[in-house]
């Protein structure tokens, strides 16, 4: 098979309950390579819960994920002649995760250390890398958000749109294959909102593969070659943009109305 046709994500039936609690009811995603998917829904739809099954911060209740044709969170065995699936241990989850980058609504920045430092931190501590080599690393990715004079600032000193970024180029230094955004923009005052998206904009042309779950719709208008609506743990309505003009459920058609 030509690796350009394995999905970079592929769920299929995927369930999450806690509890009693059924978040998720049974969603089937696909995103291709170098595709932006933009997942809409009102609160409580599900959304960011799907990403963090991606990323492995949730384990799934029923169902399957695969992420670059990978099954996620398990291996299969053969055991007493018949296929199981066995639980991964941590290394081998954390081998599976960091081929994930993964931007929250909060920026988690460590506030005792400096931009640069903050995006050091990882390919030092957990990827191994040389200081040197991450520091030069760090630069670039602060640079390509369009921070390169703010290295030596700490996050106090800061906007709510500059930490964001500082995030998104922490979570860059790691080198994903897959960008995860969960609603980035939503703790930003409105003039900070743009900055942001510019940068997941130029991510967009760069052929970066991103999942991302936001309330900005002219921002998914412009750059989703996937758009999938959610509502009540299962996807009413996918498509690309284009549906986010002419919705045909009416659950998208009335969540549009309230957003728009």
């Amino acid at each position: 098979m030509n690796t350009q046709q394995i999905p970079a994500v592929a769920m299929h039936q995927v369930h999450k309950a806690f509890g009693s609690l059924h978040v998720l009811k049974g969603v089937d995603l696909t995103v291709m390579p170098g595709s932006v998917t933009v997942i809409l829904g009102p609160s409580g739809s599900g959304k960011s819960t799907l990403l963090r099954l991606i990323n492995q911060l949730e384990t799934l209740t029923g169902g399957s994920l695969e992420v670059n044709g990978e099954l996620m969170g398990y291996r299969k065995v053969i055991h007493q002649g018949r296929q199981v699936l066995q639980t991964l241990d941590d290394k081998a989850i954390a081998r599976q995760r960091a081929q994930l980058g993964m931007v929250f609504q909060r920026f988690n920045l460590f506030p005792h250390m400096t931009a640069l430092e903050n995006v050091m931190e990882a390919p030092v501590h957990v990827a191994h890398i040389p200081k040197a080599q991450a520091k030069q690393e760090a630069i670039e990715q602060l640079t390509r958000v369009g921070l390169a004079d703010r290295l030596d600032h700490y996050p106090v000193e800061l906007s709510g749109g500059q930490q964001q970024r500082v995030a998104i180029a922490r979570a860059l230094a790691m080198h994903p294959k897959i960008m995860l955004f969960d609603e980035p923009t939503s703790a930003l005052d409105p003039e900070l909102v743009g900055e942001v998206l510019a940068v997941m904009k130029q991510l967009a042309r760069e052929g970066m593969t991103m999942v991302i779950v936001t309330h900005e719709i002219g921002f998914a208008r412009e750059v989703a070659d996937q758009v999938v609506f959610m509502a009540d743990g299962v996807v009413v309505e996918r498509g690309s943009a284009d549906i986010i003009d002419h919705p045909t459920q009416p659950r998208f058609q009335e969540f549009l109305q309230h957003v728009l």
